[in-house]
């Protein structure tokens, strides 16, 4: 399906290419210090120390590389200072009231992860399989907040480490999917700012709270949390086709990090936001040229 994009170690390896720097990308960067929309379900009181994507400009980012989009972005955060290389992204998919009384089993869970990634490696070439090591973090789920979170801990062929760290905020009929970008290193002072400077600062709009929805009207979704966490309806879709579990691919929803990639991204988005809109040209000659 089209959410498993391949975006984010797409980009990374083609921002390394010729083709990036013979291309022009303009973003309509908003800076921090200001209440940001994302779409019509949240939004964000952004930190002074922030810079905001919307929805359109981050399917533009996968869009200029070539890569597909999920349709369900609603926006990204990127850090201002040069020395912080992590990135936020969301996306928000109507699914319909996930119900929220499920007990979590992190085991069964960790080992459908991992035949899903031996089943994926089946096709990709040697240097390109990465493999399910265990949790970063096991499931869990917060009831006051609706808030849904884990890691997981992966590693190539070379046995270098990458994770992942995902939350899922239930919401009335869906939920919002947020995945910080990052390395090992960095995941615990990552994490905490991701909770003390971006999650305490999103707020569901009314009407679309966990807690307004309405069983005489509303849809419920077919599936609870253990498949939200395996990929919602990808995997409700996988179990009917008798599959362990999704495929785990390159892919924006899971938050795989190339390291070795992500100081490039930064490079690249700080000269592309500090270029002028518009480039002046050399004037042309008699003939035209």
């Amino acid at each position: 399906m089209k959410r498993l994009t391949a975006m984010v170690a797409a980009l990374f390896m083609v921002w390394s290419t010729t083709a990036v720097a013979e291309t022009d990308y303009e973003y309509n960067w908003i800076e921090g210090g200001t209440i940001v929309d994302l779409g019509n379900i949240a939004s964000v009181d952004l930190d002074p120390d922030f810079l905001f994507l919307d929805g359109e400009d981050t399917k533009k980012v996968a869009l200029d590389y070539g890569e597909p989009v999920s349709g369900f972005e609603i926006g990204s955060i990127y850090p201002v200072d040069e020395e912080q290389t992590w990135a936020v992204y969301f996306d928000y998919e109507e699914t319909g009231h996930i119900k929220d009384d499920e007990k979590i089993d992190a085991k069964a869970l960790l080992k459908s992860y991992k035949a899903g990634a031996e089943e994926a490696n089946k096709d990709r070439q040697p240097g390109e399989r990465f493999y399910v090591t265990g949790w970063d973090i096991e499931p869990f789920y917060d009831e006051d907040t609706h808030n849904l979170t884990w890691s997981l801990l992966l590693e190539d062929e070379n046995k270098e480490t990458f994770l992942n760290y995902n939350t899922r905020i239930l919401t009335r009929e869906g939920n919002i999917s947020v995945i910080l970008v990052t390395d090992p290193q960095n995941r615990e002072a990552d994490k905490q700012m991701l909770q003390n400077q971006i999650l305490s600062q999103l707020e569901i709009k009314d009407g679309n709270k966990y807690t307004d929805f309405d069983k005489s009207t509303d849809k419920v979704a077919n599936y609870g949390l253990s498949a939200l966490i395996l990929g919602g309806t990808g995997l409700a879709v996988a179990k009917k086709a008798g599959l362990l579990a999704v495929i785990l691919a390159f892919a924006k929803k899971f938050g795989v990090l190339i390291i070795a990639g992500i100081a490039a991204l930064w490079s690249f988005l700080r000269k592309k936001k500090n270029k002028p809109a518009t480039e002046p040209t050399e004037p042309a000659g008699p003939s035209g040229e």
